[in-house]
């Protein structure tokens, strides 16, 4: 990640909706609208070019579950899924919420991701013919 770039995320909008949908392939219209009103998405703009998203629920209707982090791929592996995560860690815990979740497909490689930025296995849920569904939780200090 280069220093002298302008990093701004921002709630997610109306606005974002082309771009939202062009990462996000698994989510349906009336589901980004909820994002939008609530307040549970989030779009990572880089000298004003939007080059990820987040989005996420309330597990059990009380602890923050990350269903979705992408960065468009010429963006991957230069830091800013970090700063994403960073973001929304920090926006939960001033939420008041300490503990949250995250998942990801075991054939995947976003778990080491997730561990590396201090996430632990929790647990898992295997699905009819799908990979076996990772969950991982990380305290907030």
């Amino acid at each position: 990640m280069e220093n002298n770039k302008n990093i701004k995320i921002c709630h997610v909008q109306n606005s974002d909706k082309e771009f939202w949908f062009s990462l996000d392939k698994h989510f349906s219209e009336t589901e980004f609208e909820k994002k939008v009103r609530y307040k549970q998405g989030y779009v990572l703009f880089v000298d004003d070019l939007p080059i990820g998203i987040l989005r996420y629920n309330l597990f059990w209707d009380n602890t923050p579950f990350c269903t979705l982090l992408y960065i468009s791929e010429k963006y991957q592996r230069t830091g800013y899924g970090k700063r994403l995560m960073d973001f929304w860690e920090s926006e939960m815990l001033s939420l008041g919420y300490d503990w949250i979740l995250v998942s990801t497909q075991s054939d995947e490689d976003a778990q080491h991701f997730y561990r590396a930025l201090g996430y632990e296995d929790c647990g898992s849920l295997i699905a009819p013919d799908q990979p076996m569904e990772l969950f991982l939780s990380k305290h907030l200090k």
